[in-house]
């Protein structure tokens, strides 16, 4: 069977994300961050991916542990782990780095990895953001991607359990 290491090659610890971060941007390269549970990945993501990626050279994705997403969503989630759900989000060919995060919020890691654009989904407004008041200091933009209607998690989760 053949190792997918394209795509675990893309999954780092924060220390070697910021090292990686580091050569990219010595490189020149515009690096974009967004972050999210991604608990059971859909269009709705994949629309923001994609047009988070659009914002510059290297997309990195925040991804919440397990522990994270089940103090923010509560007792019934995470679906899908976490290890899944980085690899999940590593493989898109728009992806160029996944980091797990622990925390509630990803405002330590956009610390440590300075992006030049941060990108949320629809469902914030800028002031909401966490980490854009450090973005924006740093002569960085921060985006908001429309939400694409009819796609959550969490409909998603009520639509599979009334099957």
């Amino acid at each position: 069977m053949q190792k997918l290491h394209w795509i675990q090659d893309k999954i780092y610890s924060r220390e070697n994300l910021v090292r990686e971060c580091n050569v990219w941007r010595t490189t020149g390269k515009k690096i974009v961050f967004t972050n999210g549970c991604f608990d059971i990945l859909h269009h709705g993501h994949l629309d923001l991916l994609a047009r988070a990626a659009g914002f510059g050279n290297i997309l990195v994705v925040g991804v919440n542990t397990d522990s994270s997403v089940h103090r923010l969503k509560g007792p019934t989630r995470p679906v899908t782990n976490e290890q899944d759900r980085a690899f999940q989000v590593a493989s898109l060919l728009c992806t160029d780095a996944v980091c797990l995060f622990d925390e509630d919020t990803p405002e330590a890691l956009i610390k440590m990895i300075k992006p030049d654009v941060l990108v949320k989904g629809g469902d914030y407004t800028i002031d909401k953001i966490v980490g854009a008041d450090f973005v924006q200091t740093r002569g960085g933009s921060v985006e908001i991607i429309p939400f694409v209607n009819g796609y959550s998690t969490t409909s998603l989760i009520e639509r599979i359990q009334r099957l």
